[in-house]
């Protein structure tokens, strides 16, 4: 028998962005706040690619769901399977809905491994690893250090992915511990990037030009991994430009899945239209949603144009929160986001190139005196250590 249920506030997701708006309306005081999510762990998932690297247990980027959840909040373990937005209701997978008055959309990004052929299949074995799970990102690192000769296949799928920057940090770390056990040369190194170039900000490109050039690697620009042969551990590679393909033999190959929102968000009436990764369709500067003025989204499920990281999802949620509280209290939203992102690029095991930039294209560093336009060590223990800490202790709570 279905149950209903109503809330003031009902975010959905408990990832980053669900937890970091959840904390922040608690800390402003709103009282009836619920979260839709069935998941008992919570993941810091950046420090995947440090674990595929070899840099960091897995264990550190795991936490219970429990110690995140910010207290005062209900937290519904079910499921969101569809919105009504004109009703305001919200169904979960247990036949039960929830009201709302207002509702926050953060339900992440879909990992659309389907979409090639074999590599989902393969996956874990024979050299075939991805970092995108927390499940095969150990097997990275075992791979790379079983290579001593061959050939290595790095590749980036077409369309927006979350860290978008993490298919090309996993090629760098592997490269850089090659190099140090002295094997290199003997591995042919292949980047399949969809871009035209290493990088959407020119000043981050020419940096990480220098970066494949030091290593060697072969980049395919325009292209993307379209089929994966587990048994003949082979790739096809299309160039997305001419159409044509190219085999890549591999003795180790990291693949990422193209992404898209989840697909209960797309067949719902809060995705675009004409937006065939049906995201959450939102003003890029206020994150309300553009048809129904109760509905606010944020994270890797908007549509707003700016690169899917956590660092996105850190200036996102104080707008969200501002604009959600105004708009409650019958004011217009005059928060706006500016499209700020970083990605901080691991080039080497001991170095990282920290990228900021926000809508205009254009870096935006946020640390001031340093040189952020260049690789350095301590933005790798950054990478290591701070934003871990800044993630758990700060992020989470609705602090930063």
């Amino acid at each position: 028998m279905s149950t209903e249920r109503q809330h003031r506030i009902v975010v959905i997701g408990g990832g980053s962005a669900g937890i970091s708006v959840a904390a922040r309306l608690r800390r402003a005081g709103e009282q009836d706040v619920a979260v839709v999510d069935p998941a008992l762990r919570h993941s810091y998932q950046p420090l995947w690619t440090l674990v595929g690297g070899g840099r960091a247990p897995l264990r550190e980027s795991i936490r219970p769901q429990r110690s995140v959840m910010p207290k005062g909040v209900r937290w519904i373990r079910r499921a969101a399977i569809a919105v009504d937005p004109e009703a305001r209701v919200v169904t979960l997978d247990d036949g039960g809905a929830l009201r709302y008055e207002q509702l926050v959309v953060c339900a992440g990004i879909q990992l659309d491994w389907d979409r090639v052929p074999g590599l989902e299949a393969g996956l874990g074995k024979d050299g075939l690893s991805s970092n995108y799970l927390a499940e095969t990102a150990p097997a990275t690192w075992r791979f790379i250090r079983d290579t001593r000769s061959g050939t290595a296949v790095f590749g980036m799928p077409s369309g927006a992915i979350k860290c978008a920057g993490a298919p090309q940090k996993i090629a760098y770390l592997a490269a850089d511990y090659w190099r140090e056990q002295g094997v290199l040369g003997k591995i042919d190194v292949h980047l399949v990037l969809p871009g035209a170039a290493m990088f959407g900000v020119p000043e981050f490109a020419r940096v990480l030009d220098g970066v494949v050039r030091r290593y060697g690697i072969n980049v395919h620009f325009g292209s993307e991994v379209t089929e994966v042969r587990p048994d003949a551990r082979e790739v096809v590679v299309t160039s997305l430009g001419s159409g044509e393909t190219t085999t890549l033999p591999y003795d180790m190959a990291h693949l990422v899945p193209p992404q898209s929102a989840p697909d209960w968000i797309k067949r719902s009436p809060l995705a675009g239209a004409t937006d065939p990764a049906g995201y959450v369709e939102i003003d890029k500067h206020t994150m309300r949603h553009v048809r129904y003025p109760d509905v606010w989204a944020l994270g890797d499920v908007g549509s707003s144009p700016n690169s899917k990281t956590g660092a996105a999802v850190r200036k996102q949620a104080p707008v969200v929160v501002a604009n959600l509280l105004a708009a409650m209290n019958g004011r217009e939203p005059t928060a706006a986001y500016t499209g700020y992102a970083s990605c901080p690029l691991t080039t080497a095991r001991r170095k990282m190139l920290l990228a900021e930039f926000d809508y205009s294209g254009r870096p935006t560093p946020s640390i001031p005196v340093i040189d952020t336009l260049r690789e350095r060590t301590d933005m790798w223990y950054l990478k290591r250590r701070g934003l871990p800490f800044l993630y758990w202790n700060l992020m989470l709570r609705g602090l930063a």
